[in-house]
């Protein structure tokens, strides 16, 4: 017996298509909706990754770390708080005579060290001698010489008439030394995060 399927395909056709077609309505826009989520995820992912990687010092970049609660330095009261770094140090966001850098608090330096770069860019007069201060560092002796930072502020700390110490050997590292700390009323680290205190609060801008 031969069945003629010709009247009826396109109606099988079509109870055939309209499910698929159900489907992919339904399916669709929860993937595009997925994708587009993604999409945001990993642009806020990046913006947090560069932000507090920080730069860290584009005055735009800190602006946003503010607001979204990523900044790792911050004024309470009337100490500066820094929380640790992702190395295990503390990083102070400092300006020195108008310049801004990232500077490694380290309470095992002596003095405060400007690499050479920091030093031209603040305009330091440096202090040239026949015989060069020799300092005693981790890879060995080096020379350096000696300048006078007129104001230093990290946060709510103010430090005029600094003595550093400037030297190609530092790299593009900024320390600040035992020389910046004994100024304060008080410095302490409570978990990971490092309080300083002045003897007298200055205006936080």
């Amino acid at each position: 017996m031969n069945i003629d399927l010709g009247g009826h395909a396109l109606l099988y056709l079509l109870l055939l298509i309209l499910p698929v077609s159900a489907l992919i309505a339904r399916r669709v826009p929860v993937v595009r909706v997925l994708l587009s989520l993604a999409s945001w995820a990993i642009i806020a992912g990046l913006l947090v990754m560069v932000v507090s990687q920080r730069e860290r010092f584009d005055p735009y970049l800190q602006r946003v770390a503010s607001l979204l609660k990523l900044d790792d330095q911050n004024v309470v009261g009337k100490e500066t708080r820094i929380r640790m770094a992702a190395d295990g140090h503390f990083w102070a966001r400092v300006t020195l005579d108008g310049v801004t850098r990232r500077m490694l608090v380290d309470s095992g330096a002596t003095v405060t060290a400007l690499s050479t770069p920091t030093a031209r860019a603040a305009a330091l007069d440096m202090q040239k001698s026949i015989f060069p201060m020799i300092l005693n560092t981790a890879n060995g002796q080096i020379s350096a010489q000696t300048a006078t930072v007129r104001e230093l502020r990290l946060g709510d700390i103010v430090a005029r008439d600094l003595g550093v110490v400037v030297s190609p050997a530092f790299g593009d590292t900024d320390v600040l030394g035992m020389n910046f700390l004994s100024k304060l009323k008080s410095w302490r680290v409570e978990g990971n995060t490092l309080i300083l205190e002045p003897h007298h609060h200055q205006e936080f801008t």
